[in-house]
């Protein structure tokens, strides 16, 4: 009886040890660093930090810039994480913390240049059918990556994660017609880098 019972402590001591460790869902974890977890806070960290440097990259162009974002979106994850309510993933609420976070560095910065001339947009409007499937993932992530700072924002914002013109505008504070623009730029200049590849 004795020998059975250890047995099942162990069971039990280990099943706990796992849902201390890393196959808990990001939602729990979550959950612990509201409790002020400081082991889950580092998990949390560990297991967030690879995909928001993905984010901060595409948005900031550089590794020293980026890096600065991911540090700065995780402090501001640490503190709103009171206002995550658990409606929707939390890896999707944390990549709008990461997100908002860049955009408000290259605000800061005054890099977005929001306001275009609409006949200048106008003439960039082309009809040609882009090669860019044709391409490796991190071929065209360098070549996103070294478009100017408000096109290749608003590039990553409508294509990489969903915005509507509407949302960018809104979000940057200029015209749909400018968030148009600068993503017909954004484009036009990787077409243009991907044919000098060729």
């Amino acid at each position: 009886m004795k020998r059975f019972y250890i047995k099942l402590h162990l069971i039990t001591w280990a099943r706990d040890e796992e849902s201390l460790g890393g196959k808990r869902s990001l939602e729990e974890l979550a959950a612990a660093c509201k409790d002020g977890k400081r082991d889950a806070q580092k998990r949390l960290f560990d297991t967030l930090a690879p995909k928001m440097m993905a984010v901060c990259l595409r948005y900031m162009g550089n590794r020293e810039d980026a890096e600065d974002v991911l540090q700065e979106g995780f402090v501001t994850l640490f503190t709103k994480l009171e206002s995550y309510n658990g409606s929707g993933s939390f890896e999707g609420w944390a990549r709008k913390v990461f997100v908002n976070t860049a955009l408000m560095h290259l605000r800061k910065n005054d890099v977005l240049g929001v306001s275009d001339d609409i006949e200048e947009a106008r003439s960039l409007f082309t009809e040609e059918a882009t090669p860019l499937q044709k391409m490796g993932y991190k071929e065209l992530m360098d070549l996103i990556s070294s478009l100017p700072p408000d096109a290749r924002t608003v590039f990553n914002m409508y294509v990489v994660e969903g915005y509507s013109h509407k949302e960018i505008a809104a979000t940057l504070g200029c015209t749909e017609a400018t968030s148009r623009s600068k993503l017909q730029r954004a484009r036009l200049q990787l077409q243009e880098m991907i044919s000098k590849r060729k």
